[in-house]
């Protein structure tokens, strides 16, 4: 059983999409035993919090429930999630600083090294203060993001 946590800044946008998009995917595949998602953020100002309203309608239409609820990233998660996927450099830099250990910064992923079809960008760009086509695009960019990790997985 592998365990990923998936984190940006806030946890109510992209984490928590990319949280729904590979919990819809494990489950139409059948891998509901084989893995454990969760999210977080590095920022704690939206603990308890539901995903953006937003990112929830975009992530709707395509059939997504995004329930979660906001969560910050704690050191103990290392011990507990065998992959963390950053959305960026910023959430790799804070979550690397956290590590307890270099084996533990090993753990940590940035979701571009699972991109296929968008090889030129370098990051998940936040939707916060983007128009509809800003969401729009971070889920095209999770849905492949989410694929190429199941690929890397070898499921």
């Amino acid at each position: 059983m592998k365990r990923i946590l998936f984190v940006c800044l806030g946890n109510i946008c992209r984490s928590p999409a990319a949280d729904g998009i590979m919990q819809h995917i494990v489950r139409q595949r059948g891998l509901g035993g084989d893995l454990v998602i969760d999210s977080a953020g590095t920022y704690a100002g939206h603990t308890g919090e539901l995903p953006d309203a937003r990112m929830r309608r975009a992530a709707s239409r395509r059939g997504y429930d995004l329930t979660h609820r906001a969560r910050q990233i704690r050191e103990e998660d290392f011990a507990g999630f065998d992959m963390i996927v950053v959305m960026d450099d910023m959430n790799y830099e804070n979550v690397h600083r956290l590590a307890p250990s270099r084996e533990d910064a090993r753990k940590i992923f940035r979701m571009r090294e699972f991109f296929r079809r968008h090889p030129g960008w370098s990051y998940v760009p936040d939707p916060y203060y983007e128009g509809a086509e800003g969401f729009e695009l971070v889920l095209d960019m999770l849905e492949d993001g989410c694929e190429g990790i199941l690929e890397y997985l070898g499921n």
